[in-house]
């Protein structure tokens, strides 16, 4: 009677592939989700063809057409071809479906859970690239007052040596005379 759950050695396998995930939570869920929907699949399937195996009008009655109806059932495809009529075999398609159902949700979430962060990741980077470009702006503009403003510096200087040489030395025949001082830049 206990002879199918030795298939629970898979655990062995989910152990394994856990170490091997361990630092990627959402790989680890996908990979538990897909186990754990195996494992229910191959156990329903069992489950179902010991109930209908038996059954007057069953559809059920070997391995392969319960392993093919747990496929249909979880996958939420649902034939029609196979079906349980007894009480046991409705209950473990009842289990099955909400197991197909958790497993679509989880494919789904997982996917825009991956969408959610590539696009965040866009973003933190655009900012960061934005936010060191306008501190390169800001940088150049204070680069360039400081050039203004040395630059007004040596006008005034040469300004006034010009001033200071005119004046220092006239020219004979000439009235002395100041120019007027150069438009600054």
């Amino acid at each position: 009677m206990f002879r199918p759950l030795r298939a629970l050695r898979v655990v062995t396998v989910i152990s394994v592939l856990n170490r091997q995930l361990r630092d990627d939570a959402r790989g680890r869920i996908a990979v538990y989700v897909v186990v754990t929907v195996a494992l229910v699949g191959f156990v329903a399937s069992l489950a179902v063809l010991e109930a209908e195996r038996n059954a007057p009008e069953a559809s059920i009655t070997t391995f392969g057409e319960a392993l093919w109806w747990t496929i249909t059932t979880v996958s939420t495809v649902g034939y029609g071809d196979r079906y349980p009529v007894t009480v046991e075999g409705r209950l473990v398609a009842a289990t099955l479906m909400v197991a197909g159902i958790a497993l679509l949700g989880v494919v789904t979430a997982s996917i825009a859970t991956w969408f959610v962060e590539n696009l965040r990741r866009a973003q933190s980077e655009v900012s960061e690239d934005v936010e060191e470009v306008s501190t390169d702006v800001e940088a150049t503009r204070a680069q360039l007052a400081d050039v203004l403003a040395e630059l007004r510096r040596i006008s005034v200087r040469l300004d006034a040596l010009e001033r200071d040489r005119i004046v220092a030395s006239p020219s004979p025949g000439r009235a002395r005379s100041v120019p007027s001082a150069r438009p600054s830049a």
